[in-house]
């Protein structure tokens, strides 16, 4: 974990309550594509955790939605403004568990972790096929940005106003041999019961510190009880134990 001054270089909305931010700094703690840095705000008492969508050797890229003060806060920032940045935090997603056929399944504000991702499979020789998940047609994001990878899109809405009509767990490829996922726990329940291979889960949680001391975040697996923002947020499926 590092802490450092950003310089925002971009911060733009991509649909009425989605905005895209980039942030100039040194991002050299940040390791594997699923990570995610926390945000200080001023008037604030929590930083405000939010995954990594892009990376490159002057800055990262964030992706968020506006749902409370401090994300309401973070979208009236302007080009040339500074935040203070915990980076390197959580475990990400681990590659090196991955097969030739790989499926990415993201709902709404899960889907951004699952870019960089994406990149790193794509750049491994992987076959990708990416599903994204959203509400309506109105709330659709990301979906270029994938296509422009060379990964094989789908979109799937609730509603059925853009793409195929239903959940991420209806547009599964026909053919698959691991998955990672990410996105509101009603949806990664319904993947875990879906899949039939491995895959990797990454949670999202409400966060006290973000790097595991106050233990606000803890959740029980089978080897244990595991913080979220250390230990996670990426559990492998067999791990899981979910709560009634």
């Amino acid at each position: 974990m590092k802490q450092g001054n950003f310089t925002i270089t971009e911060n733009i909305a991509l649909t009425s309550d989605v905005m895209r931010m980039r942030l100039s700094g040194d991002v050299s703690d940040i390791t594997a594509p699923g990570q995610f840095i926390n945000l200080k705000l001023d008037g604030l008492f929590l930083r405000r955790p939010i995954s990594v969508y892009d990376l490159d050797p002057t800055g990262v890229s964030i992706i968020y939605k506006i749902v409370g003060k401090g994300t309401a806060a973070l979208a009236k920032m302007k080009k040339g403004e500074t935040l203070d940045v915990l980076t390197g935090l959580g475990n990400g997603y681990d590659l090196s568990k991955s097969g030739s056929d790989v499926c990415l399944l993201g709902g709404g504000v899960g889907v951004p972790p699952l870019y960089l991702l994406c990149k790193r499979l794509l750049a491994q020789g992987k076959r990708v096929s990416v599903v994204l998940g959203f509400n309506k047609k109105d709330e659709v994001f990301c979906e270029d940005a994938f296509r422009a990878l060379g990964a094989d899109v789908t979109v799937t809405t609730v509603d059925g106003s853009y793409g195929k009509k239903g959940f991420v767990t209806d547009a599964l490829p026909e053919h698959y041999d691991y998955f990672y996922t990410c996105g509101p726990e009603p949806m990664l329940k319904a993947v875990y019961r879906s899949t039939k291979t491995s895959g990797q889960f990454s949670f999202e949680e409400r966060m006290g510190c973000g790097f595991g001391a106050c233990m606000g975040c803890t959740c029980k697996t089978v080897t244990g009880y595991k913080r979220i923002c250390k230990d996670g947020p990426v559990l492998e499926k067999e791990e899981i134990l979910w709560a009634d």
